[in-house]
């Protein structure tokens, strides 16, 4: 018996099929992973292709260290001649060999997220713009844009003309590619647009990867920007046999750039493409794939696929709708704790999802009353603690001294006492001179007005010197050791004998032991290639499979998961989907991403799926009363196990103090008279002791800022403020204190 036996039927489609352009339609846990895991092994063992011609790309490092130790499994010795790898690795490996070939050198530093973030302030600071009218941020993501699209600063600024915001935005982006070129760095998204930029103009470097890579696949291509998709056609463009697998709807990252129409077009792209659907479901039961058809049908923009499984039928779906937010989490809580103790499962066993963060915080408060432990995904990652970023910048400044950004941060770290007149003096040298902020430092004796600072200078620059010159000579182990005791850091924070200082040394000797695996697992270890490692790590690496907590997380991010039991909060028309799709300039595009993030959160469910609502729940320090989600109306009603919920804990004005929600506090305001008030002063935002008068009444138009336009159908006169009732034209019924929605009249 061949083990491609134990393949279903379009599953070895997808194996046999290796030559020419092939799409693979594979649903949710529909076993894609196993086929493309057989397909390689199909390639190597029975086609006759040596390893090192085979690549698989996929986007995280966790996903890529999965398939690469299947692969190994499968195919043992040679395996680690495939490139089993993600996009970014990808990209770095290219530019570490032919970087100087577009006009970087090849040790170049990778920035992160703080990275780009610190170099905007003082682009921003040297071009005198008001960061507090055009943010940082904005800058940022405007140029991540642009280079996913491959759009460099000259096509930037040429696109716009004639937008004053566009300009401002150009400028920007040319100062800042300036910054990074002369720091010898380069941003994520950078990795990918000089890789393609490299294959562009190169012929040669072009050629040789077309030839070494004669078989390529990428996993979840659905979510592959417009850069990504470039790098992927022109490295198959000789030999044409690129198989994709992926979900179109799963695409849920338009805000990351995914470009949907990669995978819908697929064929438009490559002509003569075959394409295979996986429909077959392997993790969860039929009526949980049925809600999930049910309501990704009403997509317009999708390939007709429908997902079934040969697993039981299993439980209806159930469906709470609670009076409010307070008594969704109280449900859940005591729902969790019912399947640990009376039904056998563990809490690993449990996930919340939800549309936003903010989300979280009912659920943690319930958790800690009923002792249930949990961990938020996505929350602070390890390496943008303070203490790991100031020792990962010593690192970049040994392996790069050309990184500016990483010098600067541990100049006076621990204190050296050089001052900031004395390090502006250096920068103002080293712009003059053109020469990196560490070059300048080398030169301090020579920098005029400079004075007894360069005494406290020259230690520093030897010991940056002397760490270099034992750079592959010492193990990285043993060279961080040196780091910590040179430079004291450690023993600083041992000396504040705080708890604090204590967990921040805790996390001191994690990163200690992440360098030692690196050193003991790589094939050729080095304090780059370590760097690039951390720097490649991705939020949803740091999910541990053996710990036992129940998992808080976004749907975006609960993607490629599973578990037994799932909760979908916060089902709400205006939570989820959100009031930016509803009222979107392009609502059916943007509600469509929206549904296939609901399809994404039902389908992570394996045998019990819970929906839950609240008729009332405070966002932003407004009431809000939100009408079910259309989603849960378009899971068949047959499929649903509805129970409307009611309030056990109606909402009284005699509450003690000490349990009241912050809208209970608002409302006891409102209905007091400003002198007659039992506190202090007015909760925080809300009114005046003098209310303003309204310029609308009952039956007037009127405009907020993120419902859009609606009718007001009822005003009630309050103490310190009024309470109105708008009938918003997008978002639905809505009930505000006036000082808080600052209605205006149309």
């Amino acid at each position: 018996m061949s083990i491609y036996d134990t393949l279903n039927e379009p599953q070895r489609q997808a194996v046999f099929q290796t030559e020419g352009p092939v799409l693979i339609l594979a649903g949710a846990g529909s076993g894609k992973t196993r086929a493309l895991t057989y397909r390689t092994a199909y390639l190597i063992e029975e086609k006759g292709v040596e390893p090192w011609h085979i690549m698989a790309i996929t986007f995280t490092n966790k996903a890529a260290g999965e398939m690469r130790e299947r692969i190994g499994q499968m195919v043992g010795y040679g395996s680690e001649s495939i490139w089993v790898t993600t996009f970014h690795s990808t990209c770095v490996r290219m530019l570490r060999r032919y970087a100087d070939r577009i006009g970087f050198d090849t040790n170049f530093s990778i920035y992160d997220a703080d990275d780009q973030k610190t170099l905007m302030k003082e682009i921003c600071r040297r071009l005198e713009i008001n960061t507090k009218i055009y943010k940082e941020k904005m800058f940022l993501n405007a140029i991540s844009s642009a280079k996913d699209e491959l759009t460099g600063p000259e096509a930037f600024a040429k696109n716009a003309e004639g937008d004053y915001a566009k300009q401002q935005q150009a400028k920007v982006y040319r100062e800042y590619q300036n910054a990074l070129k002369k720091n010898n760095a380069l941003d994520f998204d950078d990795l990918i647009f000089y890789a393609v930029q490299l294959l562009q103009t190169d012929a040669d470097v072009l050629a040789y990867y077309q030839d070494r890579f004669r078989y390529i696949m990428v996993d979840e291509y659905q979510d592959t920007n417009t850069a990504q998709f470039h790098l992927v056609r022109l490295l198959a463009g000789r030999h044409k046999n690129l198989c994709v697998v992926g979900d179109d709807d799963q695409s849920i990252y338009k805000f990351r750039g995914a470009n949907i129409y990669n995978i819908l077009n697929f064929e438009t792209y490559f002509p003569g493409a075959v394409v295979i659907k996986l429909e077959q479901n392997y993790r969860s039961t039929q009526n949980i794939l049925d809600a999930a058809n049910g309501v990704i049908a009403n997509n317009r923009s999708r390939k007709e696929k429908k997902l079934w499984t040969a697993n039981d039928a299993g439980e209806k779906i159930d469906f709470h709708q609670f009076e409010t937010a307070q008594e969704e989490a109280d449900f859940v809580a005591k729902n969790i704790t019912e399947k640990v103790y009376r039904q056998g499962y563990r809490y690993q066993d449990c996930a919340v999802l939800y549309r936003t963060n903010a989300q979280s915080r009912l659920f943690e408060e319930k958790f800690i009353v009923s002792n249930i432990p949990y961990k938020i995904i996505g929350g602070i990652n390890f390496y943008a603690r303070k203490e790991i970023r100031d020792l990962l910048s010593y690192l970049k400044t040994i392996d790069n001294a050309s990184d500016d950004l990483a010098v600067r941060r541990i100049i006076n770290v621990p204190k050296r006492g050089i001052g900031a007149t004395t390090l502006n003096r250096v920068q103002e040298y080293a712009v003059l001179h053109d020469i990196s902020f560490y070059e300048a430092l080398k030169q301090a004796d020579e920098i005029p007005s400079i004075g007894k600072a360069g005494a406290k200078i020259r230690p520093f620059v030897l010991f940056i010197q002397s760490m270099r010159s034992k750079l592959g000579l010492v193990p990285l182990p043993d060279l961080f050791e040196e780091l910590l005791e040179t430079t004291g850091y450690a023993a600083e924070l041992k000396a504040e004998g705080t708890e604090e200082a204590a967990a921040r040394i805790e996390n001191i000797d994690e990163l200690i032991s992440k360098i030692a695996a690196y050193e003991e697992t790589a094939e050729e270890a080095t304090l780059s290639g370590f760097l690039e490692e951390v720097a490649l790590i991705a939020d949803i690496d740091s999910l541990e499979g053996d710990s036992d907590y129940v998992v808080l997380m976004t749907m975006h991010s609960a993607k490629g998961l599973e578990f037994s039991n799932v909760y979908l909060a916060g089902m709400e028309d205006g939570l989820f989907p959100g009031y930016r799709a509803i009222a979107s300039d392009t609502p059916i595009e943007d509600m469509e991403e929206e549904r296939r993030l609901a399809y994404v959160g039902i389908t992570r469910a394996k045998e019990h799926l819970s929906i839950t609502a609240a008729r009332l729940r405070m966002l932003r320090g407004e009431t809000q009363y939100n009408k079910i989600s259309r989603f849960v109306k378009e899971i068949p009603e047959a499929l649903l196990q509805e129970r409307l919920m009611q309030s056990k804990a109606p909402l009284r004005r005699n509450e003690r103090e000490g349990q009241k929600q912050t809208y209970q506090k608002a409302k006891e305001a409102f209905y007091n008279k400003p002198m007659a008030a039992r506190i202090s002063q007015p909760p925080r935002n809300f009114g005046t002791a003098e209310k303003e008068a309204l310029s609308y009444q009952t039956g007037d138009r009127v405009r907020h800022m993120k419902f859009g336009e609606g009718l007001v159908t009822q005003i009630i006169e309050g103490g310190r403020d009024y309470e109105v009732t708008v009938e918003f034209d997008a978002a639905g019924t809505k009930k505000m204190f006036a000082a808080f929605a600052k209605l205006k009249k149309v």
